[in-house]
Formats: C-alpha cells, sequence, structure tokens
C-alpha cells in the first residue's frame, strides 16, 4: 500500500529557542505511524532578527526529512507560508506555528479528517491561551471574513489547519504581493470544518503581531478578496449625499417660513466636518485600492528567497523564485 505523504510547513519568526521542540514533536508523533504515512517539514525562516536561521541550519544538518527555506527579509507570516506552500511535495499540507501553541501531539484529528473527504479542516480551541484583545481580534476578522469572501459562519479558521494538495496548488496561483492565506484557502474549498484541539500555553516570547500587523493583515484580507469595501463606500456617499440635500432644504424652508432665525455656524461647520471626514475616509478606500494595484503592476514580491536547503534534491537559490514576482 502506497503511504501517505504529509508535508508540514512552519513559518518561523524569533524561534531559535522553540522550533527545535516543535520539530522534535512531530518526529514523536508521526514516526510511530510510519507504516501508513510519511513525511517532510518545510520551515521558513521569515527574515528573524534573531539566530532562528542558525537554529534550523542545525537542525537540517542532522535531519533529512527537513527542508529550511531562508528568505531575504521579513514578510510576514502569510508569505512565508506561500513561500513553504511553494516547496510542498505533499497528498496533505499541514500548517502549524512555531511557538509550540498549535500542538503538533494532535495534528492526527486534523489529518484523519482530511482523509474522511473534507479539502480543509482547521483547529477549534475551547479556551485560546492568548490575551483578551487578540480573542476579540480573532472574533472581528472572523466577522468580516464572513461578509467580505463568505466564509461559512459555522468554520472557525486558524493558523493550524490540513487541507488536501489541491487546496495549495490553487492558492500558489495567485501572483501578487500581500497574499491572505484564508481568503485563498475558502477560494477553492467546498468542504471544510473544524476539530476541537488544545491550545497550548507559548513556549517562549510573545506573539510578533503588533497592533499595526494586525490591523494591517486585516486590510489585505478584506481590499484583496472583495469589492465590497468600495460598494460600501459607494452607498456611504449616496447616503451622506441625501442627508446633505435634505438638511440643506430644511433649513431654507425654515429660513423663508421665519426670517428672523440665524444662521447657524456652529451647525454649519459640524456638518462641514462631518462630510469632509466621510469624503476623506471614502478616498482612502479607493486608495487603497488603487495602491495595491500599483503594487502588482509594479511586481512587488510576495517574498524573496536567499537560500534553501533541500535534501530532496534542489540547494541553492529558490528556482521557482520569479513566479512569485508575478511573471
Amino acid at each position: 500500500m502506497d503511504k501517505t505523504l504529509l508535508s508540514f510547513v512552519i513559518p518561523c519568526y524569533r524561534s531559535q529557542n522553540t522550533i527545535g521542540q516543535v520539530v522534535a514533536e512531530i518526529h514523536a508523533t508521526v514516526d510511530p505511524r510510519l507504516a501508513e504515512f510519511d513525511y517532510e517539514i518545510i520551515l521558513v525562516n521569515d527574515g528573524s532578527p534573531d539566530d532562528t536561521a542558525s537554529a534550523i541550519a542545525a537542525l537540517c544538518a542532522a535531519d533529512p526529512r527537513l527542508v529550511f527555506v531562508n528568505l531575504s527579509r521579513n514578510f510576514g507570516q502569510h508569505s512565508a507560508l506561500m513561500a513553504g506552500f511553494g516547496q510542498v511535495r505533499g497528498d496533505i499540507i499541514i500548517c502549524l506555528d512555531d511557538d509550540g501553541q498549535t500542538p503538533a501531539l494532535e495534528c492526527f484529528k486534523l489529518i484523519d479528517k482530511v482523509r474522511e473527504g473534507y479539502d480543509i479542516v482547521f483547529a477549534q480551541y475551547a479556551q485560546r491561551k492568548q490575551s483578551l484583545f487578540r480573542n476579540l481580534g480573532s472574533r472581528f476578522n472572523a466577522a468580516c471574513n464572513h461578509f467580505f469572501f463568505g466564509q461559512p459562519k459555522d468554520i472557525t479558521p486558524n493558523s493550524y489547519f490540513a487541507c488536501q494538495r489541491f487546496v495549495v496548488d490553487s492558492a500558489l496561483r495567485y501572483p501578487n504581493p500581500f497574499p491572505y492565506i484564508t481568503g485563498l484557502l475558502f477560494q477553492s474549498v467546498s468542504t471544510c470544518t473544524n476539530v476541537p484541539v488544545t491550545h497550548k500555553a507559548r513556549l517562549q516570547g510573545e506573539s510578533g503581531y503588533t497592533l499595526r500587523k494586525l490591523i494591517s493583515l486585516w486590510s489585505n484580507g478584506v481590499t484583496a478578496f472583495s469589492i465590497k469595501p468600495l460598494r460600501l463606500a459607494n452607498y456611504i456617499g449616496w447616503f451622506t449625499a441625501i442627508f446633505g440635500f435634505l438638511f440643506a432644504l430644511v433649513t431654507i424652508i425654515r429660513k423663508l417660513i421665519d426670517p428672523s432665525i440665524q444662521a447657524g455656524w456652529a451647525s454649519t461647520l459640524a456638518v462641514m466636518l462631518t462630510l469632509g471626514g466621510v469624503i476623506i475616509a471614502l478616498i482612502g478606500i479607493v486608495g487603497e485600492y488603487v495602491g495595491r494595484i500599483y503594487l502588482s503592476i509594479n511586481r512587488s514580491p510576495q517574498y524573496v528567497v536567499r537560500s534553501i536547503i533541500d535534501p530532496r534534491g534542489k540547494e541553492g537559490r529558490h528556482e521557482d523564485y520569479t513566479r512569485h514576482l508575478g511573471t
């Protein structure tokens, strides 16, 4: 019987002291089932400022199952995942984090569900080991995903998931900068589900996502896969225009009925500031789309690979480098 090949993809950032434990946990989980599965582990160093690259290189020197993709700078988690997707050869792809919060010990909960016929299976946590701010942000992001590109309401996407190979192949067709993995995944799947998984405490350190990075990621997802913000801007523009016309009409009628009414400079200024703010906000939404069109035309890369160590037969510079420059 042919073995099912599993590809684990792990984006790495500030994980010099944790990535070894995550890799060891994958080995401890999959090795007892080598009669059914073979596996590979793709580690992507996302321009980490610490010694993560050295730690991964040391792991690769002792383990032929590891592939090391070293990016030239920090491109973000989603771009790092795309770089890892470009190297997978497996039938089932499993994505997890480098900080130990996504337990590799439970990966077969996701894998076995995929083998039942699901396109993609996300981990679902009864309780997240993260701040209240991050939990609220995750809920807000899920609501936006449902509204802007049709994510099912009963599905909770997470960075820990397993999927069929065709889902990753479909995502790799996206050539533009600022990839948003959740949006790319939902473009090609018809069956998806969640499975309960324990969310562990971080092995060390804290999340690399600042408020600025989280807002940027949210903006990427909203503007990359939906034109609903433009439609919303159009509706708001018409609403404010109609409201302004009615307000002016009422003001004129009141003045005609009672000429003694004094002109309200405060109310006039308030209306001008409100309308001006709305107009600037709407122009900003349009500008966001125009900016992304410009960057796509300018062939800004999703990522740039500095070097790669691949015991499967490729070593040196990334052979598919130009494909991710939009060429």
